[in-house]
């Protein structure tokens, strides 16, 4: 889950949108806080394999404790300490060593309940811990965090291979489901058998000693390379930024982002200038609207360059290593290639079967981005500026073009979008889609001042918590995402999710409205589906809840959830101008409409440039030859005829989905996967004659959101649909020629 993508109205996370970044290698550490109905005895040996763990280490800190109190739980952010990480985390590893011990040593014959269900509800203090690391690694990475995190990184993955390698384990595990489907489990306990058999033999379980040493050894090196990766481009993002000296600089900025600016420049020690700081919220904006085509180049080159200044923080030899190992890595599990193994275990199956759907994509989306070039070469001559578009010129001329086609001024939609009341859109979409009502709640322990909490109610009981950590700061990876902190189960009593949704948005005057722009609020919707997806599951194992499903699949509902932003509900009762309260005109919302298509050839190359090259460098590295990603980059985008006026969405040595950590590595593709299921699943509410149609929401909540992973995604979407997915939906939905 990284973060923030424009699909049709949507936008491309910028980071993975899942706090647990390691995702399904990770999915058996995950833990929640219900307690299992087992026998007694065996019970018994538990708790003495605990207590003898907690007597051998460190007492019991806030990292490791139970949630207790109000909704099921909180955690405690106001008891943690940086300092204790460490030794909470080694402590929890010991913790699930005793309990998987306890597993491996009983003499009785292995079942689902004594094996699968037990290791399902094995290390729960070690996930609490996690989740508090992942949440800090994410948001208040600050130096000493770093150096934590550097040194944890690597013993975390060294542990993660010593469970799945665990061999006692794995033959227990794979005893069971070898006698699955004879042995009276019922759907999802056979689900949770093949998730985990699965998970265990993808990560080489069944390998021999030898290959078994290399692949820890491969392992706890990439865990490394990828926070030296991440904390390589956060020092870039907070090393670099563009100071404006002078009025101006500011041509052709609107009152509120010059503001915006100020408030940025004041909080870097610069009061009295402004600050375009290296984060998409800030330079997008600028590159949009600034009449300096100078600054604009230099914002744009300061962006772009992130991890690729030949210095300190230089990323390129760092990517390298990672391709060799995680190509070393795939061979010795018996695959051709990263990106073989990586789509092995999704919706697309293989690397074949993800470009031909890119590069169906890919041809029409060129095509309209010459289109775009020449109307805004023609603007620019018209005019008298005697330059050839530029990469740093495109979304300047665009919005010019943007102007004259549909008479539509960004600035203008801008003044109807204030943060908080799209964040109340938001909610009330919810209640009406899916029958949820969101409560702010005070007084509860957060990461950090700025997050506020809510209480999530459906049917007037209360099924989760939802956080929102909105701004920019120091510390906190860029782009937007959702983080969960506690994932829903039912294995005794219920047990509620808390999530959260972080942002970016720069804050502006105190006590004044946070204006965004159009893209921005439709990333809120696209994020604050991915809470949904969490909060609205209703399975009984958190290892299949909620959004631990498919990579290729997990964007789907949140870019669903996208496409209630622009109804005549949301705009009228939400879209309120920030001075006077009116609620957006209808011609201009008419407006918007008619240029729902407008820059889709840009959007789409932009992504897919990126995905392209994801998948084509992990198709061609070798456990041998080191590859120049810079090059490599240069090469790709000559081969598939890049337009020059565009660069990658997240150039090489910035791409965080793949080279922080192995979340959308070979994977990055998946945004465009899942919109081909979200542009037919959208048709499906058009034909119904609204997206409020109460059947059509209720059928959308049952089958998709509440399902998680208990039931495959190929099955859930025809269970939606009624049908397989038909992929002609997107095309149309970008206003592409559907082909022949």
């Amino acid at each position: 889950m990284w973060d923030d993508f424009r699909q049709v109205s949507g936008v491309v996370p910028d980071v993975p949108y899942v706090g647990d970044s390691s995702m399904k290698r990770r999915a058996f550490l995950k833990g929640a806080t219900a307690a299992l109905a087992m026998g007694g005895n065996f019970l018994m040996s538990l708790s003495k394999a605990n207590a003898a763990a907690t007597a051998a280490t460190t007492p019991v800190t806030a990292f490791l404790d139970t949630w207790v109190g109000n909704y099921g739980g909180f955690p405690r952010f106001d008891l943690i300490k940086v300092s204790e990480f460490k030794p909470a985390l080694s402590k929890g590893m010991d913790l699930k060593r005793g309990e998987i011990s306890v597993i491996t040593s009983q003499k009785d014959a292995p079942t689902f309940e004594n094996t699968i269900v037990t290791f399902e509800d094995a290390g729960r203090p070690l996930g609490r811990a996690t989740r508090f690391f992942e949440i800090y690694t994410a948001t208040m990475n600050d130096k000493k965090m770093q150096d934590i995190e550097s040194e944890m990184r690597p013993i975390m993955a060294k542990f993660d291979d010593e469970v799945i390698q665990n061999d006692p384990l794995f033959q227990r595990i794979k005893a069971v489901y070898e006698t699955r489907e004879k042995s009276g489990l019922n759907p999802e306990q056979q689900r949770l058998t093949d998730v985990y058999y699965r998970i265990f033999t993808r990560q080489g379980a069944g390998l021999d000693e030898k290959k078994k040493a290399r692949l820890r050894e491969i392992n706890e090196k990439l865990a490394g390379l990828f926070t030296k990766f991440s904390h390589n481009l956060l020092a870039d993002e907070e090393k670099y930024t563009l100071v404006l000296e002078k009025e101006d600089d500011l041509a052709g900025l609107s009152d509120s982002l010059r503001a915006e600016l100020a408030t940025t420049a004041e909080s870097k020690g610069k009061k009295g200038k402004w600050v375009i700081s290296n984060t998409r919220s800030s330079v997008e904006p600028f590159l949009t609207f600034s009449t300096r085509r100078d600054l604009r180049e230099k914002a744009w080159r300061m962006w772009t360059s992130r991890g690729d200044n030949n210095d300190a923080n230089d990323n390129k030899a760092t990517m390298t290593e990672i391709l060799k190992l995680r190509a070393e890595r795939a061979k010795i599990l018996g695959f051709p290639s990263h990106a073989h193994w990586i789509l092995d275990d999704n919706m697309a199956k293989t690397p074949d079967a993800a470009m031909n759907l890119m590069m169906m994509v890919w041809k029409a989306a060129v095509n309209r981005v010459h289109e775009e070039v020449a109307d805004m070469q023609a603007i620019a001559d018209k005019e008298g500026d005697k330059i050839t578009i530029e990469p740093w010129d495109y979304r300047f001329y665009a919005e010019k073009v943007r102007k004259a086609k549909y008479d539509i001024d960004q600035n203008e939609v801008k003044q109807y979008l204030q943060m908080d009341k799209m964040r109340e859109g938001m909610f009330w979409a919810a209640n009406q889609v899916y029958g949820v009502e969101l409560l702010k709640v005070e007084g509860l322990p957060v990461v950090h001042p700025d997050v506020t909490v809510y209480e999530v109610r459906k049917d007037g009981k209360q099924i989760g918590l939802w956080y929102f950590d909105p701004y920019a700061r120091d510390g906190k990876r860029s782009g937007a995402w959702m983080n969960e902190y506690r994932t829903q189960e039912k294995f005794k009593g219920d047990v509620t999710p808390i999530v959260s949704n972080n942002s970016n948005f720069v804050k502006g005057k105190p006590r004044e409205p946070v204006l965004i722009s159009w893209d921005d609020a439709d990333t809120m919707f696209h994020e604050f589906g991915h809470a949904l997806h969490g909060l609205l599951s209703n399975v009984t194992y958190p290892s299949l809840a909620g959004t631990n499903v498919k990579r290729d699949f997990v964007e789907f509902p949140s870019q669903v959830n996208e496409r209630w932003l622009i109804t005549n509900e949301v705009l009228s009762k939400f879209a309120l101008h920030y001075k006077t309260g009116k609620p957006i005109p209808a011609e201009l919302v008419a407006k918007i409409r008619n240029a729902k298509t407008f820059n889709q050839g840009f959007i789409t190359v932009e992504y897919l440039a990126s995905a392209l090259y994801d998948m084509k460098i992990h198709l061609a590295a070798t456990p041998d030859k080191a590859i120049d990603p810079g090059q490599f980059e240069k090469d790709t985008m000559v081969e598939i005829g890049c337009p020059k006026e565009i660069v990658m969405r997240h150039r090489p040595t910035q791409f965080g989905h793949i080279f922080a950590d192995d979340g959308y590595s070979a994977g990055y593709y998946a945004y465009i996967w899942a919109d081909t299921m979200s542009a037919d699943a959208s048709e499906a509410f058009k034909e119904a004659g609204s997206f409020y149609d109460r059947k059509t929401c209720d059928r959308f909540r049952d089958t998709i959101f509440s399902v998680g992973n208990s039931v495959p995604p190929d099955v859930a979407f025809r269970n939606f649909r009624g049908r397989n997915v038909d992929t002609n939906a997107l095309m149309r939905d970008r206003g592409f020629p559907v082909p022949t």
